[in-house]
């Protein structure tokens, strides 16, 4: 009998506490400590520093679904507007996840992985703003199935902050190639 995946759990209050979040905080402060080594030898470029951060955190996130490909689509599927619609999308979803980590740690064409990476965030941000809405409560997909954290305003401002700093990337880019 097949284990019945983390994001069906339902727990009384659930994602109240900044424990309940630890995995996610956990690995964004690790993606940045490596971000910030990586770039420790270029006089703190931020720019580049966000790149690898990008980078980093993308291929963690992507590593965290792969893991358990069928459990993060079934989470996936609950409130991912693309994924309710295409089949085999949420089995797909990781290696994009995964492509666009490698494209911005080789900086392979930037600005096609920014404007990749601007589309799958908003997408993203309108389905978690929607499971919210519903009050869904399940883990966060996210996360694959390794990890439990809910679904959350978290999982919102994470998707945000990613496409925001691809905007911010693409921005400069363009700048950069005007100046």
């Amino acid at each position: 009998m097949a284990k019945t995946p983390a994001f069906q759990k339902r727990e009384e209050n659930r994602g109240r506490a900044p424990s309940d979040y630890w995995p996610l905080f956990s690995l964004i402060a690790i993606t940045a400590a490596a971000a910030t080594a990586i770039i420790s030898h270029t006089n703190g470029d931020w720019m580049q520093w966000m790149h690898y951060f990008m980078g980093l955190f993308l291929c963690c996130f992507a590593m965290l679904k792969i893991f358990n490909l069928a459990a993060f689509a079934e989470g996936f599927n609950m409130y991912d507007l693309v994924a309710k619609k295409v089949p085999g999308y949420s089995y797909a979803y990781p290696f994009i996840e995964l492509a666009l980590g490698l494209g911005f740690l080789s900086f392979f064409i930037p600005p096609l992985v920014y404007l990749a990476t601007i589309l799958v965030m908003i997408v993203g941000t309108i389905g978690v703003i929607k499971a919210l809405e519903k009050g869904l409560d399940i883990n966060c997909p996210c996360m694959g199935s390794v990890l439990d954290v809910p679904l959350s305003t978290v999982t919102l401002t994470e998707d945000i902050a990613m496409g925001l700093m691809a905007f911010i990337m693409l921005g400069n880019y363009s700048l950069t190639l005007l100046g």
